[in-house]
């Protein structure tokens, strides 16, 4: 259905309203322009600003707007059912002229409260809760009791309004030292977990040094400076008072006085928030370099995410390895001990995450995960489904501006199509059980900057359809009705019942145990870990419930005894159960237990690996955390193979844990030709990840291999490694005049003439299209390029030779970043759109029958087309028509023939003797002898002409390809 409200007054806002919001900073990669560019849309008018699209059984109602409020940043909703809302309207001051626009800079940015008083659906009092020097641009809010929690680097402060007039009666700060001063990468919204502690987390705008109450330190950091003023100086490989290194983005969690600060993972990018559903998954988003590697992801406790080398101290784009795509190299996923990065959501700039568990929306979207997408203008909902030891997360667009949701994002791309300025800031539930949306509403996310002058913004509420949501009270004294504030869908709203609950101890425990057959099982997981917080008897209730024949029992059950430290009696028990997601759990908690106490316990989480399971494999590297070497000869044991006959298991094992001990064993499988090119490319990564003079040395001698792939990536590792991990360990000098073959050293040479400064330009685009045209060469030229290192110039000069490179993958990587016919045609766009056939046939038919068949219409010039849906997958498709010259069909190449008599012919070669056919575009055959020939050339280009000759964009190649694909 569509919702479509009619603007009221107030719409000057609207036009007012051109804001740069930087929800996500552009780290130095991939040259942007400096200025936001207009694009062709034609003008879309007001009334469509405002209209929704969602499913049939829902309905929209725009529900507070400007000037009731200004630049929503983030909102919670307390038990009255009011909207709290973080205003930044402040934003950004050394960029926005504050003279020029709205500024609350004297008295610092607000607090505001909404409230529907009447209950007819819409919000008619506005108030302000507080104004504070100390809040410029706060990008979190959460409203516990009378405790109101705001996120503002560098501080996480604490307003406490003990009298109930809506004005905070104290203020403390809870925590300082996060860095992200008027940053959007920094620190962000808190909120109750299901055990009672707090989580939130924070960008990658370091450092961060943080001390809590108890007097425990967080000292974390990365590489990543800029964005503001104030982020000059930050570095990584920074050690906490764990003596753990934790690098770029956290996600944290601490007790409600503010002691027992914890990580619970680390190096992200700039996650905007992080939720927890009520069995204390943790689910978040993440934002990318503009490179169509958006994330939504499960994070596991002690997650890796991938966005910096492990250290810190490198991006990601200094990381990148030959063959890699841009979402495995962006977040890491080839490197051990990174978490599995979930679902690549494409371009855009992911904002509010929550987890839906209530029922007033219909029984089918309980157990919704709902991710906002503020640059594509939509909010993504997921049902996580388990998978092995993890999750299958399968997205679909739940609420837009658009009919469709675009796949097409630039952060800098504005225009006049109003319905692209609906920007979801934040998603949150109600105690009504209605979904809420704050909508910064702005023609662009990006840039660091910020041009409204009114500061609009506006709040939707999402209702069933013809259904009229009343807001429930809450009588907190009494068990009854903390049992139903506890089983509220707002998540700090069932904060207050599970507070008051617990302070009742052990008399609350027969009514809390009620909710352990509810039907909704949500409110079953609530119930378990409140009752091992309600004393010794509450405890036991929760260790009978190890043995349930409800795996999400169990693992619920032993997450909130581990919350107590009382899960190590169950370590052994546990690790032998059904459900991975247990044993997952069993390996994390082993992480800091000696091997002595934990050796039977990992060999049992050893042998129930199934070689598959990414998630698992990740928990028995947590379990192995300081171990490593002692692990490895318990999976040499369990898993008796020579190198190259190991098992998944067994490779994979070793990859995670890359001890020492393993290299011979590695070096003996990275150069068998009896074991698979991914499983040896898989053997030389793990030595490449040993800091070892042993690892670095067996590199040396792979790179002499006679298998071309093994010397080639041994080359690369050696050339990459001598700058980091290994720089100290060989003699470089001695060892790159020895172990680099001769060809990739002659491009090593090509890169650096291309890459000097002082050289003349025509000398460097000259040896980078020399670069261009090899397999190493075009490798480089795309790291140069993705590291800001390759000007413009040289990069549209090569592009017509690296769309023709033998490496399909250089060519699909290169469409990111190299213009072709002065335009980038980025096909993980288009492979990601959603195609229409239907429209892809007429395209067919206007653009490609001329000289292909496809089925009963088309010429028969061009390869045949009608089962090319057997050969080609749908990237590889893509491949073949963007870049038509690099794998031209047998049989499909073009000659040039020039006869004695000074006539020309150009066409594909039919047959070849005494008589040569050759035929021409039109599909007309000529036939000529061969003696008669003055000269024949093979042609370097197909017939076929790119796409951008034919004026195709993305979306006409989708729809094409989508026809193709679907042919019957």
């Amino acid at each position: 259905m569509t919702f479509n409200p009619t603007i009221p007054s107030k719409s000057s806002f609207i036009f007012g309203s051109i804001v740069l919001l930087s929800l996500f900073s552009v780290t130095f990669i991939n040259p942007k322009p400096n200025l936001t560019k207009q694009s062709d849309t034609p003008p879309i008018s007001i009334e469509d600003s405002s209209k929704l699209y969602l499913p049939d059984d829902l309905e929209a109602t725009l529900w507070a707007e400007a000037p009731m409020f200004f630049n929503p940043t983030n909102m919670d909703i307390d038990a009255k059912g009011r909207v709290w809302i973080t205003e930044a309207v402040n934003y950004r001051d050394f960029n926005t002229k504050p003279a020029e626009r709205l500024s609350h800079k004297q008295k610092g940015d607000r607090v505001m409260i909404l409230e529907d008083r009447d209950g007819d659906g819409k919000a008619e009092s506005s108030k302000v809760f507080i104004e504070d020097t100390l809040l410029t641009a706060p990008l979190g809010i959460a409203v516990i009791g009378n405790k109101i929690i705001v996120s503002c680097a560098p501080n996480l402060i604490v307003y406490t309004d003990s009298d109930g007039d809506d004005k905070p009666n104290s203020r403390e700060v809870l925590l300082t030292g996060f860095g992200g001063f008027d940053h959007d990468h920094s620190l962000h919204s808190l909120v109750t977990g299901p055990d009672g502690r707090y989580y939130f987390n924070t960008g990658n705008a370091g450092p961060h040094n943080v001390t809590d109450k108890s007097g425990w330190t967080l000292r974390s950091g990365s590489l990543y400076t800029g964005g503001t003023p104030y982020n000059k100086s930050n570095q990584g490989n920074q050690k906490s008072d764990d003596g753990r290194v934790w690098v770029g983005g956290l996600a944290l969690r601490i007790n409600p006085d503010g002691t027992g600060l914890k990580v619970l993972g680390h190096n992200f990018r700039n996650s905007y928030e992080v939720c927890l559903d009520s069995y204390g998954n943790m689910w978040q988003n993440d934002n990318d370099d503009q490179v169509i590697t958006c994330r939504v992801s499960f994070l596991q406790e002690n997650g890796n995410a991938g966005y910096f080398s492990a250290d810190g101290t490198r991006y990601w784009q200094a990381d990148r390895r030959p063959g890699q795509d841009i979402f495995t190299t962006h977040w890491h996923q080839e490197d051990p001990g990174v978490m599995p990065a979930g679902d690549n959501t494409g371009a855009g700039s992911p904002t509010g995450i929550v987890y839906y568990e209530g029922d007033a929306l219909g029984k089918n979207y309980r157990g919704t995960l709902l991710s906002c997408e503020a640059g594509r203008n939509v909010i993504f909902a997921y049902k996580p489904e388990k998978q092995g030891a993890g999750f299958a997360l399968k997205r679909r667009d739940l609420i837009s501006s658009f009919p469709q949701a675009s796949e097409r994002y630039e952060w800098y791309e504005t225009d006049n199509d109003y319905r692209k300025w609906f920007r979801p800031s934040d998603v949150a539930v109600g105690p009504d059980g209605a979904l809420y949306i704050a909508d910064w509403y702005d023609p662009v996310v990006g840039g660091h900057a910020m041009k409204d002058k009114k500061g609009y913004g506006r709040i939707y509420r999402i209702t069933p359809k013809g259904k009229k949501l009343t807001m429930p009270t809450f009588d907190l004294t009494s068990t009854s009705g903390l049992i139903e504030a506890l089983k509220n869908p707002a998540v700090n709203v069932r904060a207050l019942g599970f507070e008051g609950l617990r302070k009742k101890g052990e008399p609350a425990i027969e009514e809390v145990k009620k909710l352990l057959t509810a039907e909704n099982p949500f409110h079953q997981a609530r119930a378990i870990w409140l009752l091992s917080q309600l004393g010794e008897k509450g405890k036991g209730e929760v260790e009978k419930l190890l043995l349930s024949a409800d795996e999400s029992h169990r693992l619920t059950a032993f997450r909130a005894l581990k919350a107590l430290n009382g899960a190590r009696a169950y370590l052994d028990q546990m690790a032998g159960d059904a459900d991975p997601a247990v044993r997952r759990e069993v390996g994390i908690a082993l992480r800091d237990i000696d091997f002595g106490k934990s050796y039977s316990i990992i060999s049992k989480l050893i042998k129930n690996y199934d070689g598959k399971d990414p998630w698992m494999l990740e928990a028995i590297g947590t379990a192995a955390d300081g171990k490593e070497a002692k692990v490895y000869a318990n999976v040499r044991e369990t898993f008796k193979a020579d190198p190259e006959y190991w098992k998944p298991q067994h490779a994979n094992l070793v990859w995670r844990l890359h001890p020492v001990q393993a290299i011979n064993d590695l070096k003996t499988r990275a150069g068998s030709g009896k074991v698979a090119v991914a499983e040896r490319r898989k053997a030389l990564t793990t030595i490449g990840f040993i800091k070892d003079k042993k690892a670095a040395e067996a590199m040396v001698a792979l790179s002499k291999s006679t298998l071309p792939d093994v010397a080639s990536q041994a080359s690369w590792w050696l050339n990459y490694r001598k700058s980091n991990d290994w720089a100290d360990l060989l003699n470089w000098e001695k060892e790159n005049a020895v172990v680099i073959t001769p060809a990739y050293k002659k491009m090593l040479v090509l890169r650096e003439k291309v890459a000097d400064k002082n050289q003349p330009m025509g000398e460097r685009i000259g040896n980078g299209r020399k670069m261009a045209a090899d397999i190493d060469g075009g490798n480089m030229l795309v790291d140069m390029r993705v590291q800001g290192q390759l000007p413009d110039t040289i990069a549209k000069a090569v592009s017509e030779i690296i769309f023709k490179n033998p490496d399909q993958n250089v060519r699909v990587v290169a469409s990111q970043f190299f213009p072709r016919n002065g335009k980038v045609l980025k096909t993980d766009f288009i492979a990601r759109m959603n195609a229409d056939p239907s429209k892809g046939e007429k395209l067919f038919d206007t653009n490609c029958a001329a000289c292909h068949k496809h089925g009963t219409n088309g010429a028969e010039i061009g390869p045949d087309l009608t089962l090319i849906h057997k050969k080609f997958d749908k990237a590889g498709l893509l491949d073949a028509i963007v870049n038509p010259s690099a794998s031209m069909v047998f049989g499909y190449e073009s000659y040039t023939i020039v006869t004695k008599k000074g006539e020309s012919y150009f066409g594909f070669l039919q047959s070849d003797g005494a008589n040569v056919v050759i035929k021409d575009a039109a599909g007309q055959q000529h036939t000529i002898k061969a003696d008669q020939i003055k000269s024949r050339e093979k042609m370097p280009s197909s017939l076929m002409p790119e796409p951008t000759a034919l004026g195709l964009n993305e979306q006409d190649l989708a729809d094409l390809t989508g026809y193709l694909l679907n042919f019957k």
